[in-house]
């Protein structure tokens, strides 16, 4: 065997070592992270044919020189690929199938020493060697069934034949990222070493390996023999890997259950018969609507992101923005005491405002009640906890204020209050200091008016809870300076947050669109809708909450604080709630009877605390009794789809007016900020993905059908002119 380089591509290369060892060595050039594309696995299988060349060849080596192993496949190639014919399909996923088999046949050992992320493809190359050394700081994993699609590169055949069929299909259906000690329990890897000793201690395995030491043929004829279980043993296997996905995923993820199937299918086969059954059933379920959606959230998560970095820049040059060391949350209670916690577990020492001891109190109890969760679940020592604690200091005064670098106001959602509260704060900051609102309806630009300096203000609205909603909508008014922007969406990206920057309106982005959905609810009830079947046919197309239980846990006087600025906002759509026949709001019916949802135990339901003190609801028959005068018609029924029309329209249209106005930049950005601000099923893309999905020309007749309830039902013209021409959000 020649010594030296053997070969050198731009994604990796082959390097003779000692004792007759090679090291194939990934390491993608301008690339922050390995990845499996098809340029990659072109030079695999050349790096492959030179190595087969090679005399005297004892053992192969897998290494990484990324803090990442290999993220997996590119996730850009797949649309092209998804959308050819089965052969096509074939075609894609051959190359990898053929170097990865390649590899496993090799004539002598091969060991992969792990770092990092080895997901998807970058693991399936792992199970393809015949020993995996693991850093202690790596995850591996295969996620695929979040994209809707199952492992297709061999790791529904390898995975099981390593660590059992019921590990493996927990492992693939629900696309987790495993630890270094979790992997090693199950079986997946042999060896776990410290990050400094992870190459040492993978050429000593495979020196093991080619002395005879460790036989290697041994695990490999386990990978490529069928799977060691009688028919009885199989089958409970089988029916209990089935129950625990369907309970998990549920009837609107068909790829945890295909991957159980294809691996109950493959168990009795050899590996090249069972890679065929995988190829079959990664076909299938690549053609599912389910598939098109969530490789769209995906794709449009990395837009979200990459748009999000390019705040900090403008014109190609570097805005300057501020560098956030402090944070002050201007009013405490949940909303503020969430805010609070957020800054403090992600390293920001937080001064809590409040002219309140009981809104501080709860400020203090609600993040010592997130804190001590993390605590219980083991995923942080109760030292950790109380160093987060001691970030947030909680105060009566503004003592301290004047050098905090931003201020994130949460005080109560009343514009009279708020124009009170940001000229005061705003006199005591620097001159360099941001001073955000966490306001979900009220208009920045009024706000604005009140300021001295408004450059510095903008909307920062988190969604509530805090520290489990992704979004945080960033709110540009006509004033504010690209330097505010870019320090807020900056400093959102600190907090773990997806940051979507939108203009100025009543209800700004996610608001405007979710409050025309709930007067069609409203309209609906008036309709004689049952509001318990309303939720459940939400709930079953994929919402996690339907229309009444979300208000209820929004809460009913939260919600009706906020139907002013929409109404007023957009007078010619939203008049229908208080004219004509519907001139009456149940939601509003409830909360002038003082029903305010979950926070006092009654709402649509009532509510009680269950065994874990969490929020029990039931059905209270004075609800209906409350709404039965106002009624419009009082038997009449609804089908499936006619409450997922009269819910889902509004949202539509109205989501389409805020892209044709400008107040989101694209489609991307719009389904985003639903899918993490609403919680919009991820199934389904997002409601601009959806509405491709069933068809703008579907979408308009639709709304044709309902256009007895006025201009909430009306599609825009530029909707009506895309669906003519056969045109799509996503061309």
């Amino acid at each position: 065997m020649s010594k030296g380089k053997l070969f050198q591509g731009t994604s990796l290369s082959l390097q003779s070592l000692d004792d007759g060892h090679v090291e194939l060595h990934f390491d993608a050039e301008k690339a922050s992270v390995n990845v499996f594309n098809q340029a990659t696995l072109a030079e695999l299988q050349q790096a492959l044919a030179i190595l087969e060349q090679q005399p005297d060849v004892k053992g192969l080596l897998l290494s990484s020189g990324k803090s990442v192993f290999i993220a997996g496949a590119d996730i850009t190639e797949f649309g092209d690929a998804f959308k050819g014919t089965e052969e096509q399909r074939r075609s894609f996923l051959s190359p990898a199938n053929e170097a990865f088999n390649q590899i496993e046949d090799l004539p002598f050992p091969t060991v992969v020493a792990i770092n990092g992320f080895a997901l998807g493809g970058g693991f399936e190359v792992c199970l393809a060697c015949d020993f995996r050394v693991m850093s202690t700081k790596a995850q591996v994993g295969l996620p695929e069934t979040k994209l809707g699609i199952i492992p297709g590169w061999g790791g529904t055949v390898r995975l099981p034949r390593l660590i059992g069929f019921d590990n493996a299909a927990k492992w693939i259906a629900t696309a987790g990222h495993h630890k270094a000690v979790a992997a090693l329990k199950d079986g997946a890897v042999d060896a776990v070493v410290e990050p400094e000793l992870l190459k040492e201690e993978a050429l000593a395995m495979l020196a093991r390996a080619t002395s005879g030491e460790l036989d290697y043929q041994a695990r490999r004829s386990q990978k490529q023999q069928p799977l060691q279980l009688n028919d009885t043993e199989l089958g409970m296997s089988v029916a209990t890997s089935k129950a625990m996905v369907t309970a998990k995923a549920g009837p609107n993820y068909p790829a945890p259950i295909a991957a159980v199937d294809v691996l109950a299918k493959a168990a009795k086969m050899s590996r090249d018969e069972a890679l065929e059954v995988e190829f079959k059933a990664f076909s299938e379920v690549s053609q599912t609507s389910q598939c098109r959606a969530l490789v769209g959230i995906f794709m449009n998560d990395q837009y979200i992101g990459s748009v999000a970095k390019k705040y900090g820049k403008k014109g190609g040059k570097e805005v300057k923005h501020t560098d956030v060391k402090h944070v002050v949350a201007l009013g405490a209670g949940i909303m503020g005491g969430g805010i609070a916690y957020q800054n403090a577990m992600k390293g920001f020492p937080v001064l809590m405002k409040d002219i309140n001891t009981d809104s501080l109190a709860l400020g203090m109890s609600e993040a010592n009640k997130l804190l001590a969760k993390r605590v219980d679940r083991g995923r942080m020592s109760a030292l950790e906890a109380g160093n987060v604690l001691s970030r947030i200091m909680p105060s009566l005064s503004y003592d301290g204020i004047e050098n905090t670098d931003i201020v994130i106001e949460a005080v109560v959602e009343n514009p009279k209050v708020k124009s009170m509260v940001l000229p005061d704060v705003e006199s005591k900051l620097s001159d360099h200091a941001v001073l955000a609102s966490n306001t979900s309806t009220i208009s920045i630009d009024y706000l604005a008016d009140f300021l001295e300096r408004p450059e510095n203000f903008c909307g920062m609205h988190f969604f509530n809870p805090v520290h489990a909603m992704p979004l945080v909508e960033v709110i540009r008014g006509e004033k504010t300076s690209d330097e505010t922007i870019a320090t807020v969406v900056s400093h959102s990206l600190s907090l773990g947050k997806k940051p979507i920057v939108v203009n100025d309106c009543p209800g700004f982005l996610v608001n405007r669109v979710l409050f025309p959905a709930v007067f069609g609810f409203d309209m609906m009830l008036l309709d004689g809708a049952d509001f318990q079947q309303v939720d459940r046919v939400m709930e079953a197309w994929g919402w996690p909450m339907g229309p009444a239980y979300l208000m209820d846990v929004v809460g009913l006087d939260t919600a009706v604080h906020c139907f002013p600025s929409i109404l007023e906002g957009y007078p010619e759509r939203m008049s229908a709630m208080y004219s004509g026949d519907y001139n009456v709001s149940p939601t509003k019916l409830l909360f002038e009877s003082e029903r305010l949802g979950q926070k006092n135990g009654k709402g649509y339901y009532v509510y009680e605390k269950d065994k874990r003190g969490k929020p029990k609801k039931s059905v209270d028959d004075s609800v209906y009794d409350l709404f039965k005068p106002h009624l419009l018609n009082d038997s009449s029924s609804f089908t499936d789809d006619q409450i997922i029309a009269r819910f889902m329209l509004p949202m539509c249209i109205e989501l389409a007016h805020c892209l044709e106005e400008g107040i989101v930049c694209s489609p991307a950005e719009a389904d985003m900020a639903v899918v993490y601000g609403l919680g919009f099923p991820p199934f389904r893309g997002g409601i601009f993905r959806w509405m491709d999905e069933v068809g703008l020309k579907a979408i308009c007749d639709m709304a044709d059908n309902h256009n007895s309830l006025g201009k909430l039902y009306e599609p825009t013209q530029r909707m009506r002119e895309m669906a003519s021409n056969g045109e799509s959000y996503y061309s």
